[in-house]
């Protein structure tokens, strides 16, 4: 990794952590949306992600603003190799097998392929962001837990 692409994605590290120090609530609710937005990026359901995290936020009682921020963990680079996973995990679990393109960019355009990709990419999807879902949670509370503890003990040593 070059210098200047290792300062871009520590800024951007830097930014995540001061967006997830902005946000009310406690480290439980706010891990929550967190992971509830990274299980839905991983879903073939692009034109609908943050909608679909922020009600699932609203349901499981998570932050509606993490989760929003969690989706993003679904972008261009990463969408083809989550719709090529989903769908070899979707047709392994339902036995079935059909043409796919990974090209395709939004859950319409599965639709026109027919049910039998399209449920096999979402069910696919939802076994692939199980797992990241949950590591997400726990890093999210950990890091939370941290950055606010840390602030605590230098407001009190600033006193």
């Amino acid at each position: 990794m070059t210098n200047e692409r290792y300062r871009r994605w520590c800024i951007k590290l830097r930014q995540l952590v001061a967006r997830l120090k902005e946000l009310e609530g406690d480290p439980h609710h706010i891990a929550m949306g967190m992971a509830i937005g990274v299980f839905i990026s991983v879903t073939p359901t692009i034109p609908f992600h943050t909608i679909l995290a922020v009600a699932m936020a609203f349901v499981l009682r998570g932050s509606k603003i993490a989760a929003a921020i969690g989706v993003w963990f679904s972008n261009p680079v990463t969408v083809p190799f989550f719709y090529l996973g989903s769908y070899k995990v979707g047709t392994i679990l339902l036995c079935r097998s059909s043409t796919f393109n990974p090209e395709y960019e939004s859950i319409t355009e599965l639709l026109n392929l027919g049910i039998v990709v399209t449920g096999a990419m979402i069910v696919g999807g939802a076994i692939l962001g199980f797992l990241p879902g949950v590591a997400v949670y726990f890093i999210t509370r950990r890091v939370v837990t941290a950055v606010r503890s840390r602030d605590k003990t230098a407001y009190k040593n600033a006193k």
